[in-house]
Order: structure tokens, then C-alpha cells, then sequence
């Protein structure tokens, strides 16, 4: 059974993977940053990075800061949606997520690391600066 459940962990990140990849248009400009974790590390990991087109990115040994958005996304995610949410199934966790994710935390939420932008109005900055270069 925990075999199992690790593989269908794996396979999950994968999927998770491929549909970010697939929601992107412009992927030679996303980054991967992970830990140092061993599915992270992988040879075949990294060549569904390089398939991908994605620039990979991991933390410094030792070096706690470098996953502190990541990190801060997580806290933000368990404490404004998470946390106080009655058990619900996981269907119903999965569609709360993408909306919390795509229609919450990118379009609406205003974020301090972003000058109180959201992440849409910053990734639209971007790309008006790219087309005027």
C-alpha cells in the first residue's frame, strides 16, 4: 500500500507538471525551484524539465530562504483556505484549490513581494516592458 501511495504521489507531481506546463504559453521563461529532495534530484526529473523547456532551480544545501515564497504560499494556502474548511472530499478539496489558486492567489490577492500587485497585473508589467525592448 505505501509503495503505492508513493508512486501515485510521484505520478501526481508529474500530472501537476504537465498541466502548469500546458496552462503556460510562454514556457522558456518558467523557472522550477524545488528542494533538495531526492524526486527532485532525479535524472528523469530533470529531463521532464529540459522537455518541458524549464529552467530548473533548486535550493542552496543548508540554505532555508531560498524556498521562502514557496514556502509562504503554502502557509497562505493552508491558513486562507485550508484551516476552519470542514472535511470535504477530495474532489471537492481539488476543485477549491484551483479556484483558490487561478481565480484568489494570481488575479485577486495582492502580494507584498510584488510592490501589493497581484500576480497577473505583474506578469502583465512583464510583458509590456518585453515588447518595448
Amino acid at each position: 500500500m505505501e509503495f503505492k501511495q508513493r508512486n501515485e504521489h510521484r505520478r501526481d507531481k508529474s500530472c501537476c507538471l504537465e498541466n502548469g506546463c500546458q496552462e503556460q504559453k510562454n514556457r522558456g521563461s518558467l523557472i522550477f525551484h524545488s528542494d533538495r529532495g531526492v524526486q527532485y534530484a532525479s535524472k528523469k526529473f530533470a529531463n521532464t524539465l529540459e522537455f518541458y523547456g524549464l529552467t530548473r532551480s533548486m535550493c542552496r544545501k543548508g540554505n532555508c530562504w531560498d524556498n521562502a515564497v514557496a514556502e509562504s504560499f503554502f502557509k497562505s494556502l493552508k491558513t486562507e483556505l485550508i484551516y476552519g474548511n470542514k472535511l470535504i472530499k477530495k474532489e471537492k478539496m481539488e476543485l477549491e484549490i484551483f479556484e483558490y489558486i487561478e481565480i484568489w492567489y494570481n488575479k485577486k490577492r495582492r502580494h507584498s513581494t510584488l510592490n501589493y500587485q497581484t500576480i497577473e497585473e505583474f506578469n502583465n508589467q512583464n510583458k509590456i516592458y518585453k515588447n518595448v525592448a
